[in-house]
């Protein structure tokens, strides 16, 4: 009992730090699916976070974290997807992006971790796939 609840504040605290690192809520509805997306450094995160999610923290690191809610059904409930991506640096340099699924209690989301150089920005593209159906997200991001 004492894990699940370490567990359940773990993930209360991952979230928290997300939400208070994004200045503005990151979202694109796309058909039947509003996609939630924040890239930010992974210093962001405290140590303890970082180790129960197996995210390496680095002034040269970058942490992804995207979520899927189903904009169909009452209280848009996470769904699990398919995800893929790539990252790009404004030279061109093209990095794949590794997406590892984390489920807690009912939400779902996809984290990756990409590298970057001070004060450079990276261009993210990210293809979701639902019940078939291909969606693709793009953004950038200063780090």
């Amino acid at each position: 009992m004492k894990n699940i609840i370490n567990k359940l504040l773990l993930a209360m605290l991952f979230t928290l730090t997300l939400v208070s690192a994004s200045h503005a809520d990151n979202m694109k509805k796309m058909g039947d699916i509003n996609v939630h997306y924040i890239a930010l450094g992974s210093t962001f995160l405290t140590p303890e976070i970082a180790k129960a999610y197996g995210i390496e923290r680095s002034r040269y690191k970058g942490l992804v974290n995207i979520s899927v809610l189903d904009n169909t059904q009452k209280g848009n409930p996470s769904k699990t997807v398919f995800i893929k991506g790539k990252a790009r640096n404004d030279v061109g340099q093209i990095k794949s992006l590794d997406f590892t699924e984390v489920k807690e209690g009912d939400a779902v989301y996809y984290l990756a971790q990409v590298s970057y150089s001070n004060e450079e920005t990276i261009y993210f593209d990210i293809n979701i796939t639902d019940k078939g159906q291909q969606h693709n997200l793009t953004f950038s991001q200063k780090f």
